[in-house]
């Protein structure tokens, strides 16, 4: 049975039988700071209710390492890594013994799913992309000098006026921006500024490449953040699969347009169930 990952900020949900169950991920990964493995694994149903439809689907989600909503947090003196996160996301696949899984990661995580999956075509079913630059896309001029100066340029802003700054850029509801502005101030800006250099560590644009595995892509109509507007289009285009451009929606597509985002994602999932079915009959 196939299980689906969800690399984003977000607690675990499960069901058994009647029973709903809510809980974080709290120790895995060799950074783990206080707190042993007590994450959920298994062949079970989540309910997942969005834009009037109902679908039962066995998955995960789960914090990253070190961020504000996570139980597990660095162990003293860790620094958030890409290496450690791709580490960390292998030993939850292998704790939970999820073959061949679809791997959905929004923003970082969207580009910690495509690393994995390319350092682990076997395992990986294939990989949702929400609101996440294109790993091994080609990059102008003009986009490899802001890649290199983005990092410096955020680590001049104050530290008090980042959360701000940084919702406003992601969210376009008011609401979401709320949201986001809340999570952000939770997080330290050194913190921050670490998963920022994750987040381009992964990109590679000498290594362009064709997936090895299935993928779909989702983004936000009027996501500014990088060069995501730009590149997800043309890695649609290079793969040949449809974008899912949500209007109305920012970077956090989920917050942003719930229902939308969630019906997109289950549209995919049905897709990539059906064609699977045909193939077997």
């Amino acid at each position: 049975m196939n299980h689906a990952l969800f690399s984003e900020n977000g607690e675990i949900e499960r069901t058994h039988d009647s029973s709903e169950f809510r809980h974080r991920v709290c120790g895995l990964g060799r950074s783990w700071g206080s707190g042993g493995p007590d994450s959920w694994c298994g062949p079970r149903s989540l309910d997942v209710r969005g834009a009037g439809c109902r679908s039962h689907r066995p998955w995960l989600s789960c914090d990253r390492l070190g961020y504000a909503r996570a139980r597990a947090v660095l162990a003293d003196g860790a620094r958030f890594v890409a290496r450690d996160a791709l580490d960390d996301l292998d030993a939850l696949l292998v704790e939970c013994r999820a073959e061949r899984a679809v791997l959905v990661g929004h923003s970082l995580g969207g580009n910690l799913v495509q690393a994995f999956a390319r350092e682990h075509p076997d395992r990986v079913r294939g990989i949702i992309v929400i609101d996440s630059t294109w790993n091994v896309g080609p990059l102008s001029m003009v986009e490899r000098a802001a890649l290199r100066l983005a990092a410096p340029a955020l680590s001049l802003v104050p530290a008090r006026q980042l959360p701000s700054l940084m919702a406003r850029a992601s969210a376009v509801t008011p609401e979401a921006v709320a949201w986001a502005e809340a999570l952000f101030a939770r997080m330290p800006k050194s913190r921050f500024l670490d998963v920022w250099k994750a987040t381009v560590s992964f990109v590679d644009p000498d290594v362009q490449t064709r997936a090895d595995v299935l993928l779909a892509l989702i983004r936000g109509a009027d996501d500014r953040t990088g060069n995501i507007a730009s590149a997800m289009p043309r890695w649609a285009a290079f793969e040949g699969v449809a974008e899912h451009v949500i209007p109305g929606a920012g970077h956090i597509v989920t917050w942003d347009a719930p229902e939308q985002s969630t019906r997109a994602l289950l549209d995919i999932l049905e897709e990539w169930t059906s064609a699977d079915t045909d193939r077997r009959s």
